[in-house]
């Protein structure tokens, strides 16, 4: 579903931000997109979401390629940024969720499985944190993409919304949707996940399954889950 072959990426006048990437993610599959603030982490995202081409190698998203094709990897996947206030552009939670999509069955569909039907008409900057995520979420589960890519998704949530956002992951994963997860906090989606790819200062040291990644995350200073550091295993987050 989603490959990598030396993949590179700088931003004008500066050093490489991606280094030398190469990986193969499965359809349907949950990657933990892992490493510090400033590994690359969201430059890697923009590349699967089609922003912008690499400087260097080929990215394969859903049968289309870049560098060449980035409009149809913009058709495939849909990015949600860590600030949702960037993509909430709506006046209302309805008007938002109309944006992209006259489909307004689809639209209230979505807004209940959310959480958001009561809120259909709330004006946006009156949203919490964690509404406002669900609210880019849903936008984004409207364009029905085969990829969701999501950055720091749990950010800033206290515990009922990282549960939510989380059984929401699990709803996309069951109905066959592939989903990468970038976090810096491993504690409440390492479970989730089938694959671990870790980067640290733009390069690929880590792609593995979650227990076998484990002692690499944790030599990067990745604070390990809790299960894992006392009983040496990935138990599901409650």
């Amino acid at each position: 579903m989603i490959s990598a072959a030396n993949l590179e990426f700088a931003y004008a006048d500066a050093p490489p931000a991606l280094q030398d990437l190469t990986f193969a993610l499965t359809a349907g599959s949950i990657t933990c997109l892992a490493g510090r603030n400033g590994s690359g982490k969201s430059t890697l995202l923009g590349l699967m979401a089609g922003l912008y081409p690499p400087t260097r190698g080929v990215l394969h998203l859903a049968g289309h390629q870049s560098p060449g094709d980035e409009r149809a990897l913009r058709s495939r996947a849909r990015l949600v940024l860590q600030e949702a206030d960037l993509q909430c552009l709506g006046a209302t939670v309805g008007e938002d969720l109309l944006l992209g999509t006259d489909d307004l069955a689809a639209a209230r569909t979505l807004a209940a499985r959310m959480g958001l039907a009561a809120l259909w008409d709330a004006p946006i900057h009156t949203l919490s944190h964690g509404q406002k995520r669900k609210c880019a979420i849903a936008a984004a589960l409207l364009a029905t993409p085969d990829v969701l890519l999501l950055d720091e998704p749990l950010s800033g949530l206290d515990h009922p919304a990282v549960l939510e956002l989380r059984a929401i992951i699990q709803e996309n994963q069951t109905a066959g949707m592939t989903q990468v997860i970038s976090t810096h906090d491993l504690e409440p989606v390492l479970d989730l996940c089938d694959h671990v790819l870790a980067l640290e200062a733009g390069r690929l040291v880590c792609f593995d399954t979650p227990a076998a990644a484990l002692p690499r995350l944790a030599a990067m200073g990745l604070r390990p889950p809790c299960s894992w550091r006392f009983a040496g295993r990935v138990e599901p987050y409650v």
